[in-house]
């Protein structure tokens, strides 16, 4: 039960009053503590595997998942990729490729083609989902040097990429 704080500073300075557990600490003491701290351990335990159980009957987005389902998922993930190639994580960026992309395309011959360091930030601008097909344009952002003319900073350019929902999730295709 709550109770007024018995002191003379029982009010701050915004006029509310304190408020204490009359008795609360006394009442705890070792063995009551472990026996806390032992049925905490218990729900570390089970509380990750009924989230992976969660995530497992919800399933992911398929093609029959709702447009705006489907776009929610795509637009995170085409956001991370880019996130990741503006840090020059090369390999995480590779793991948002399709399955059919990554069959096509080792990570070795992904690294090669793909350039670090020349953009500053992407930012996703619209996607459309028909079936298990999307389509996200986005707006990069780049500096450029430019013979003859010099270094060019900020440049914004729209950019389009094509993604497509399989096992659960949504996966770049990469060209």
């Amino acid at each position: 039960m709550l109770h007024q704080c018995n002191s003379s500073q029982g009010m701050n300075k915004l006029g509310i009053k304190r408020l204490t557990i009359k008795d609360g600490l006394t009442s705890l003491n070792p063995s009551s503590v472990s026996g806390l701290l032992a049925g905490l351990g218990m729900w570390a335990r089970v509380v990750p595997l009924l989230a992976v159980a969660g995530c497992a009957a919800m399933g992911g987005i398929s093609k029959d998942s709702t447009p705006e389902a489907k776009a929610a998922v795509v637009s995170e993930r085409s956001q991370a990729r880019w996130d990741a190639l503006i840090k020059g994580d090369v390999d995480k960026a590779y793991t948002y490729l399709s399955d059919g992309s990554k069959a096509a395309t080792s990570l070795s011959a992904y690294k090669s083609r793909t350039r670090v360091g020349l953009w500053r930030e992407a930012k996703v601008e619209k996607v459309e989902c028909k079936e298990e097909l999307c389509t996200v344009t986005l707006e990069i952002t780049y500096d450029a040097r430019v013979p003859r003319v010099g270094e060019m900073k900020g440049i914004k350019t729209p950019v389009s990429e094509s993604w497509i929902i399989e096992d659960g999730s949504a996966g770049y295709v990469y060209r």
